[in-house]
């Protein structure tokens, strides 16, 4: 908060030091996490709504992390886990994200043709490949530094949750209860939920992005940042543009996250509409119980962050693929100049667009695509961890104590969900 003045007193104009914690925020509340909070929402109601706020300071310490950790070194989180640690771990780590951001693709690109089908009717495979294609035609052939205002914009689309709630009755009293004093259900279907809702919002691929964003901003040659070891004179401006980018984009983020789980348990658990399996049929149920307002509000939220998010998903997956084996990376670079970075983010792209042609039902899979994002996270985030308390690493910019402290708690509970869920698995 005292970064946030201190910029206002600078007449610092806000927007412009938002980037990669605003966007990468913003697409953790993706048409994946909408549909698992829609889930949660439904089948427990106003009982998981505590988790928001528990995971919003320890979302914000370990992104500005990863943030940290991109713009000391000038390299993303797989490149400094193969430079300092063993190639293997790095590879292991990768192949976890990939399989986990492929299905998280299939499921987002789905659901936006899905959401455009309920909107104006037609073919929702046809939008499905439409937006694919879109996307992917701009990370390849449109320059980062053009296409990243246009994200920013983008993120504007999730206001239409907040939106949402203004159409529906909502009982205050049995929200406040759901935040301080929740009805925890001890079984195995509770304990999944509550590591599919931490996994979704508390994304190894967020990590990834928001670090090697980082990077190209010391990249760029029409850029005065370089990485903060070789300009320690540049650490106070950038670490406190970090703080204010991060707090706010996962301030954002979790204020949306909330009031999706709000919208679903108010309008579809209040009417006994429990099993939901994606954010199209979240809001296809909401329409005759909350009616066409918040029905079209909350689909056409879903194609603005599709759109949001999809890059996102494919260019942390290249970012970590091609710097876990030591190859050139960067949205900023021309195809030729990154052959494996963009072949990786196409491949992804077009694997997960062609999982909605086949028998496989990628939003059944969403569900599990968030535990897994939550299980695999633990590993990433104690290496993330070791690389940011690391002087080799970090030089002098290793992390203040309380921002470790935050961090090894974000781990600690993130271990702590997959462990009680792994035990209660049967019961």
């Amino acid at each position: 908060m005292k970064s946030i003045l201190k910029a206002v007193k600078k007449k610092t104009p806000i927007w412009r030091r938002l980037s990669a914690g605003l966007i990468s925020g913003a697409a953790d509340d993706d048409p994946s996490g909408i549909a698992t909070y829609s889930q949660v929402g439904a089948a427990y109601g106003y009982a998981t709504l505590w988790t928001v706020v528990l995971a919003l300071p320890l979302m914000i310490a370990i992104q500005a992390i990863s943030a940290r950790i991109g713009r000391v070194t000038g390299a993303g989180i797989a490149a400094n886990i193969r430079k300092h640690y063993a190639s293997w771990l790095a590879y292991g780590l990768v192949s976890a994200l990939l399989i986990a951001n492929v299905i998280n693709l299939a499921a987002d690109i789905g659901a936006m043709g899905s959401a455009l089908r309920l909107l104006i009717g037609g073919p929702a495979l046809a939008y499905t490949a439409a937006f694919a294609l879109l996307s992917l035609a701009l990370q390849v052939f449109v320059p980062f530094s053009y296409y990243s205002p246009i994200l920013k914009v983008l993120t504007l689309s999730l206001f239409a949750y907040v939106a949402t709630v203004f159409a529906i009755k909502v009982p205050w009293s049995e929200v406040t209860r759901g935040v301080f004093l929740p009805h925890i259900v001890f079984n195995a279907k509770y304990a999944v939920a509550i590591v599919a809702v931490f996994g979704t919002t508390i994304s190894p691929y967020l990590f990834f992005w928001q670090a090697a964003q980082e990077v190209e901003e010391v990249r760029d040659p029409g850029n005065a940042r370089k990485p903060l070891k070789r300009k320690p004179e540049q650490g106070p401006d950038a670490l406190q543009r970090i703080g204010i980018d991060t707090v706010s984009g996962m301030f954002f983020s979790q204020i949306v996250a909330f009031f999706i789980i709000l919208t679903a348990a108010a309008v579809l658990h209040a009417h006994g509409v429990t099993d939901i399996n994606s954010s199209a049929q979240a809001a296809t149920a909401l329409r005759p119980l909350a009616g066409p307002f918040a029905f079209a509000v909350f689909a056409a939220g879903i194609i603005g962050t599709g759109l949001l998010a999809v890059p996102v998903l494919a260019g942390s997956t290249a970012y970590g693929v091609a710097d876990a084996l030591g190859k050139p990376s960067g949205l900023e670079r021309k195809p030729h100049q990154a052959k494996l970075f963009y072949t990786v983010l196409i491949v992804a792209s077009l694997v997960g667009m062609a999982l909605n042609f086949t028998s496989i039902d990628p939003i059944k899979a969403l569900y599990w695509s968030a535990v897994i994002n939550g299980v695999a996270a633990v590993p990433i985030m104690v290496v993330i961890m070791m690389l940011s308390t690391n002087s080799r690493v970090m030089g002098t910019f290793a992390l203040p104590p309380w921002l470790k402290i935050m961090g090894w708690a974000a781990t600690l509970v993130m271990a702590a969900a997959a462990i009680i869920m792994f035990a209660t698995w049967g019961k």
